[in-house]
């Protein structure tokens, strides 16, 4: 694993962290002995803040707490509990539904953007990550830039050029910060209704926003999860078994932490006949695969690249794939069922007889009238289900990856697919830039691929495209693409979502389903995205 950068603490700021966090120089550890709201609220704060979890706690949390009753308390050394019950049940019997009764939440911290899409895998988790948004990455830790330095890596006769080259990126990035602010402010000039701080803030995201193309997928992140023993149990397995070494790291030092607070629940993780089993089943299937794949993409036609928009185009590429051309009749029939006392064949047949205006009227008033985005209609949505191949930067990808309530599936991340850059990033004059730095980009993946296929990919900049596929029902779709389509969100994911939208309309012809996803905005214009968010912020600080 890279040398974590551990933090310093004075001996009254350690007295204090000690009762609530199960260790104080790691990069993983579980928070304790707090209440589940300031828990929430700090993970919240967490995604939106350079700091440490723990430095966030001791700066913004801990003089709103009454803290005298925990003076006993030190969590660092594992909290003893009665665990007989849990062990009967849970581990003689396998009843995997009493894990599902314990949570936990754990940071994970400095973690590359590599490992944070392992670790946000999982559908039965809940997951905040560090946002490029609102972080700066020309600070530095411990005197050095924020990306993974594998081991490996950085032992090999490539190791000098890996840091070489990595530095070279945020050195760019760094250096175009303050010119895309400059460029922005010349373009939007602040409004005499805004402070300082909301204008201020709306800059800040949009230059960062604009650049987080040059950052490599080795850029570091903080995660922070919150999830049951079962949900645990079943990400460590898998990261046990993944090809990067950064994740099966990352797996002991979670499995380590989580065995201080919910010992019981991961029992099985490491034991050669129950986890171990698991784990190899799951590395030998993926080595079956990719030996398998490795014969057959002879095969199988290479990709055009210019066809996928090629160098510095790069728009995203969305294409429905499989839809069912009966679904709407389909949402209909299960619209009625739980208001009708008949079964589902004589609803089919009374559906089949209605005219195409009786079957719009039953779905309009099961949609009702959406004050808002976040009112949805009820499961009848889940029956039609929608299946995308996307071709997308993967700062977008990263975004929807994180969406739970639906079936994601990505290839390899390569320089490949084109890379795309921001049309500000051209209106400013400083694309050359930009391209010099996809460039070293390309040619670092390239030359670490033959002797580190995995750990190639995290030289490849997030403004490169990757392919990945969504398949999601059309009440999923209603909650993804109206909440990435909102004019606040990134440029890259709200296009994909208004494609996938059109596709719904269009391609499948469910027009009547496209019409139920009424908070869809299709706008184009380049603004201060977060302008409006930041306002509105502003309002509810000062009670407004």
């Amino acid at each position: 694993m890279t040398v974590y950068v551990a933090e310093e603490f004075t001996p009254e700021e350690s007295e204090i962290l000690r009762r609530y966090f199960t260790n104080l120089d790691g990069p993983v550890f579980a928070l304790v002995n707090l209440p589940e709201v300031v828990k929430g609220a700090l993970f919240a704060r967490y995604s939106r803040s350079a700091k440490s979890l723990r430095r966030l706690f001791l700066d913004e949390f801990v003089g709103e707490l009454d803290i005298e009753g925990d003076q006993t308390i030190d969590a660092t050394i594992g909290l003893r509990r009665a665990e007989e019950l849990y062990d009967r049940v849970f581990f003689e019997y396998g009843d995997d539904s009493v894990a599902q009764l314990g949570g936990v939440h754990l940071a994970c911290e400095q973690a590359s953007n590599v490992l944070t899409k392992v670790l946000e895998w999982g559908r039965l988790m809940s997951y905040l990550e560090q946002s490029t948004r609102y972080i700066s990455y020309d600070a530095r830790i411990g005197g050095r830039y924020r990306y993974h330095r594998d081991p490996a890596v950085l032992s090999s006769p490539l190791g000098t050029r890996y840091v070489g080259d990595m530095d070279r990126l945020f050195d760019t990035y760094a250096g175009l910060v303050p010119r895309m602010q400059d460029w922005f402010r010349s373009v939007h000039p602040k409004d005499p209704s805004d402070s300082d701080l909301v204008y201020r803030q709306a800059i800040r995201a949009k230059a960062f926003d604009t650049l987080r193309g040059i950052l490599p997928a080795a850029s570091l992140s903080n995660v922070g999860i919150y999830g049951t023993g079962q949900g645990y149990e079943q990400l460590l397995l898998r990261m046990r078994s993944h090809p990067l070494p950064e994740a099966r790291s990352y797996a002991e030092l979670m499995l380590y932490e989580l065995r201080k607070v919910i010992p019981s629940f991961l029992k099985r993780v490491d034991l050669p006949d129950r986890g171990g089993a698991w784990s190899d089943y799951l590395g030998s299937t993926r080595a079956a695969m990719d030996d398998l794949a490795g014969r057959l993409a002879e095969r199988v036609p290479t990709d055009d690249i210019s066809s996928n928009g090629g160098p510095g185009t790069g728009a995203p590429e969305v294409a429905l794939v499989d839809f069912d051309p009966d679904a709407e009749e389909k949402l209909v029939v299960a619209a009625l069922y739980p208001y009708l006392s008949c079964s589902e064949h004589e609803i089919e047949r009374l559906v089949a007889e209605m005219s195409t205006e009786e079957r719009v009227e039953v779905l309009r008033r099961y949609v009702g009238e959406r004050a808002n985005r976040r009112h949805k209609p009820g499961r009848a949505l889940e029956r039609p289900v929608y299946r995308f191949d996307i071709v997308a930067d993967y700062g977008a990808f990263r975004d929807l990856q994180r969406h739970r309530m639906l079936t994601v599936d990505w290839q390899r991340l390569t320089p490949r697919h084109g890379f795309t850059r921001p049309e500000e990033i051209t209106d400013a004059g400083v694309g050359a830039d930009f391209d010099e730095a996809m460039e070293r980009s390309a040619a670092l993946h390239d030359v670490l691929s033959s002797p580190f296929p995995d750990q190639a990919a995290y030289a490849v900049a997030l403004a490169y495209r990757i392919r990945f596929s969504l398949q999601l029902n059309a009440r999923e779709a209603m909650h993804l693409i109206e909440l990435r389509t909102t004019p606040q969100g990134h440029p890259a994911y709200r296009s994909v979502a208004q494609q996938m939208h059109h596709h719904i309309a269009t391609t499948a012809g469910h027009t009547a389903i496209a019409e139920m996803m009424s908070y869809v905005d299709h706008s184009t214009e380049a603004d201060l995205e977060r302008l409006e968010a930041e306002r509105r912020a502003e309002r509810r600080r000062m009670g407004g």
